[in-house]
């Protein structure tokens, strides 16, 4: 049972799982500064914050908050906005400088041979040889 567990735990992608548990906390952490501190200080300029909580309207005794959710959503779009051009677009661009560098460097890879063109070179090969005398084989052209 012991020796079960010890293998569970010390499979690659559970350890692996466990590390990107631990930086997307550290990255949740990053991304809701950047948020609270610069995006919605922004927004704010753009209209209350507040106000949207307050936003909604009752149909008989059923109040929608819309407003709420429209908070959210504006929310998320922070959130991806950031994201996307503080972390994903400068990665991206960084993988993409590293990727030419690394290609500017070799000469680009030959295709892979594949069965067809080793075999049309065996035949090339055969054909270039004189023919043997005596060998019963003969081929004419």
């Amino acid at each position: 049972m012991i020796t079960g567990f010890r293998e569970f735990i010390m499979r690659g992608n559970v350890i692996d799982l466990a590390v990107a548990v631990v930086i997307g906390a550290a990255f949740t952490a990053v991304v809701t500064a950047i948020v609270e501190g610069l995006i919605n200080p922004l927004i704010g300029l753009l209209f209350k914050a507040d106000s949207l909580d307050s936003l909604s309207f009752t149909i008989g005794e059923a109040t929608f908050r819309y407003g709420a959710v429209l908070g959210a959503i504006i929310s998320f779009l922070a959130v991806a906005a950031v994201v996307y051009f503080v972390f994903v677009m400068p990665m991206n661009h960084f993988k993409e400088r590293a990727e030419a560098r690394r290609k500017a460097g070799q000469p680009d890879p030959e295709e892979p041979e594949t069965e067809l063109t080793v075999l049309a070179q065996i035949r090339d090969l055969l054909a270039q040889q004189p023919a043997a005398g005596g060998s019963g084989r003969h081929t004419e052209q």
